[in-house]
């Protein structure tokens, strides 16, 4: 069978057409009279004469050649309206399988004939005022059927290339009338509207041909200005475009279609103008369509994490696991991720690392101080400047449907009349609803689940339970003094020396003036107070460089590092210098990491009054209740001093507010060293809560708190027993320099402090 492709021809069964020779290009040799045929319709017309199956409908015509003239015309007479199957294309050439798609008889002879009269008698009313009338009359009267008309009129009708097959495809015989009808009635009002020479027409029907015929005219001459001009191309025909290509789901699309029509009915002088615009504008940039997955490659991803962060090494290997699931599910799955721990430890860049290692698109949002839940959610458009909440807007940044989000601080998140944004955050890190997010902005629900949602916080503390419970948390311990070494040397001063424009070997740092700084100028968990001073000693550095000649070398050594740093300003805790009794050296956990603090207690001649200074709060107030208990009953002889004396307790400083269940058995040692007249040992350090009944109770903070010590030059540290699992988390390098000396009753720690 001859197979033909034809393009933006009305084709109608049972209707005789004529082609020229060109029509069949160089195939025009392979026909002959007889010849079965089989037209598949085109949706676009072909470039180059390529092909592909999705370029045809899925609706053709079989037909049959019938003459071909000595003057190379081609009579052919199509028959029936088929289903194409199998289409195959090679090498240009085009076959398929067919199968008869026969139509609906519901229109009786009578009624057909009836229709074709009633368009045929419009036609030749509408011909008589024209030039052309004539002429147009006898070809109107050669026509036999209303498809022999319409395929005769089809060129004229403006008729889109979808119009026509739809036509084509109307299973019904009355539908496919009605479709014809209405095409003649939109031609024969646009003609008359062109000419402006038809009064206005009477009649419910007539005038919705009119106003048909008009908006048509309107989008069609619009599409030719802008197919002229497409760097000019109108708002509507824009958004139709990005609508058409977007991908968008059936909620999304119905609305952005509404809006759309609200555009193009209102036109650009509504003052609505604007708002709706913006709303299309942002549905339209966002990503829709379904991301393909990309293989995950597990020892890239460990090569890329240790490239960009040193140690971190459970940090890593969670990392790495969650990537793991992701590739055996081959889709985004698994817990929301919190990373907890000080600022300057890596928490926020990490994501940058996960997002490279991935492959995909890397968005920040950052969440402190946000107390308004439209800030997630979005604003209602009913308000004036109404915008997209927060994710969304990450969302259209990215481009993407499915990037690394990190959600910075979320510890940090409050709340007030405007509503309560960590609420708002429950439906967007939860996987069972947020493939379907909703921001009222937008009013369409919104697949989130293909996006990697990773949090950062200082403290879980201020997180509400029903948010933390969606995320699993990942601590972040701070760095030791070696690993903060190797930082610098690895990121922080390579970094520093692109920034600021120096070149290799200009600028040379000894290892002990490294070491100087992270010792003496820096008083921190994480690497930011480092990042800066090794900033500051690099524009200093620059300075000399400028002034002596860029090809001169500076060198920086302990000697003179006070003349590019100054002198320190850290007075980082040390230990104490002499024993005292009724002074020990307690252990504790701040957003900034560990600290050591002294108890201070002191009697005083008085009345048993009881004064506690240093801003504790309620925990550590009760703490001290507790501990003065316990010292009573454990030394009772020695407890009657609190009778005729004042009790002060102090813990410095004094400008710093503390609490937290860490404070025990330091108050109870403290109180029982002041009694006793024992004083302990300056190189000792304890944590710990204890219990009315002298137990030593966990604590949190474990890592940080040992750092301190050891930062203060601390030589054994007292911990619950129950915190044993935790020292799996210190570094060894701290844990070498200590003796850790786990305990489960308050009285093991004063007998090995006080004897």
């Amino acid at each position: 069978m001859f197979v033909q492709p034809i393009y933006n021809i009305l084709l109608l069964p049972d209707v005789t057409y004529y082609f020229k020779k060109d029509f069949f290009s160089d195939r025009y040799d392979r026909l002959t009279e007889d010849n079965d045929i089989l037209f598949m319709i085109l949706k676009k017309e072909a470039v180059n004469g390529q092909f592909a199956k999705d370029d045809f409908y899925p609706i053709g015509l079989s037909a049959k050649v019938e003459n071909i003239s000595e003057e190379d015309v081609v009579q052919i007479r199509t028959v029936d309206r088929v289903e194409i199957i199998n289409p195959v294309i090679e090498d240009g050439e085009i076959s398929a399988s067919f199968a008869v798609r026969p139509s609906v008889e519901d229109m009786s002879p009578d009624e057909e004939e009836a229709s074709f009269s009633a368009l045929r008698s419009s036609l030749l009313r509408f011909v008589q005022g024209y030039q052309w009338g004539l002429w147009a009359r006898g070809f109107i009267l050669q026509r036999k059927n209303i498809f022999d008309l319409a395929s005769a009129l089809s060129e004229y009708l403006n008729l889109t290339a979808d119009e026509k097959y739809r036509i084509l495809a109307a299973d019904s015989i009355r539908a496919r009338c009605a479709l014809i009808e209405t095409a003649v009635n939109e031609f024969m009002e646009i003609a008359k509207v062109s000419a402006e020479a038809q009064e206005a027409q009477k009649g419910d029907q007539e005038q919705l041909y009119r106003e048909a015929a008009i908006k048509k005219q309107i989008d069609y001459l619009q599409k030719e200005l802008d197919d002229m001009h497409p760097e000019n191309i109108s708002d509507v025909r824009k958004f139709e475009k990005k609508i058409n290509e977007s991908g968008m789901n059936k909620e999304a699309r119905r609305e952005a279609e509404k809006v759309l029509n609200r555009i193009r009915q209102e036109g650009k002088e509504s003052h609505e103008y604007g708002l709706l615009y913006d709303y299309l504008d942002f549905v339209t940039s966002l990503s829709w369509k379904e991301p393909e997955f990309t293989p995950i490659d597990l020892e890239r991803a460990e090569k890329i994490l240790d490239e960009d962060h040193y140690g971190l090494k459970k940090v890593k290997e969670r990392i790495i696991q969650q990537l793991a699931v992701m590739a055996l599910n081959q889709k985004q799955y698994g817990s929301i991720l919190l990373f907890a721990g000080a600022p300057g430890t890596g928490k926020t860049s990490i994501g940058q690392s996960i997002a490279r290692a991935l492959g995909r698109e890397y968005a920040r949002i950052s969440l402190g101080g946000i107390r308004d839940e439209a800030e997630i959610r979005g604003h209602r458009r009913t308000y004036i400047g109404a915008m997209p909440g927060r994710i969304m807007e990450a969302m259209k940044r990215s481009g993407t449907s499915n990037p690394v989000v990190v959600l910075d601080e979320v510890d940090k998140l409050a709340k007030d009349y405007g509503g309560d944004p960590a609420s708002a955050l429950l439906e967007v890190l939860d996987p069972e609803q947020n493939s379907t997010f909703t921001d009222h902005y937008m009013n369409v629900p919104y697949d989130l689940s293909n996006v990697l949602f990773v949090c950062t916080a200082n403290t879980t503390d201020t997180i509400p339970e029903p948010l933390l419970n969606r995320m699993e948390v990942i601590s972040f311990p701070g760095y030791t003094a070696v690993e903060k070494y190797h930082i610098a040397k690895k990121h922080l001063i390579p970094k520093a020396l692109d920034t600021m424009g120096i070149r290799k070997g200009l600028l040379k740092i000894n290892d002990r003036a490294l070491r100087q700084i992270i010792d003496e100028y820096t008083m921190e968990s994480g690497v930011r107070d480092l990042k800066k001073n090794i900033e500051t000693l690099c524009r200093t550095a620059a300075v000399e460089l400028v002034k002596n000649g860029s090809e001169t070398a500076v060198s920086v050594t302990k000697s003179n590092l006070s003349d590019y740093l100054g002198r320190s300003l850290i007075r980082a805790e040390r230990k104490l210098s002499a024993k005292t009794p009724g002074v020990i050296t307690g252990l504790a956990w701040t957003r900034a990491g560990g600290a050591i603090l002294f108890i201070e207690t002191k009697l005083t001649k008085g009345k048993g009054k009881l004064t506690i200074t240093g801003q504790l709060g309620d925990v550590m107030k009760e703490s001290v209740q507790i501990a003065l208990s316990l010292v009573k009953s454990l030394y009772p002889k020695e407890s009657r001093v609190f009778e005729d004396h004042d009790l002060h307790i102090h813990v410095p400083a004094g400008a710093v507010p503390k609490d937290g269940p860490s404070a025990g058995i330091t108050l109870t040692t403290a109180l029982a060293s002041l009694v006793t007249g024992k004083a302990a040992d300056t190189d000792i350090a304890m944590t710990g809560e204890v219990s009315l009944r002298g137990g030593v109770m966990p604590i949190g903070g474990l890592p940080e708190k040992l750092m301190a010590a050891q930062r203060a030059g601390i030589k054994r540290v007292f911990i619950p027993e129950d915190n044993v699992d935790d020292l799996e988390d210190v570094a060894d390098e701290v844990k070498e320099k200590l003796e850790i000396i786990p305990v489960k009753k308050v009285t093991d720690v004063l007998k090995k402090v006080l004897g």
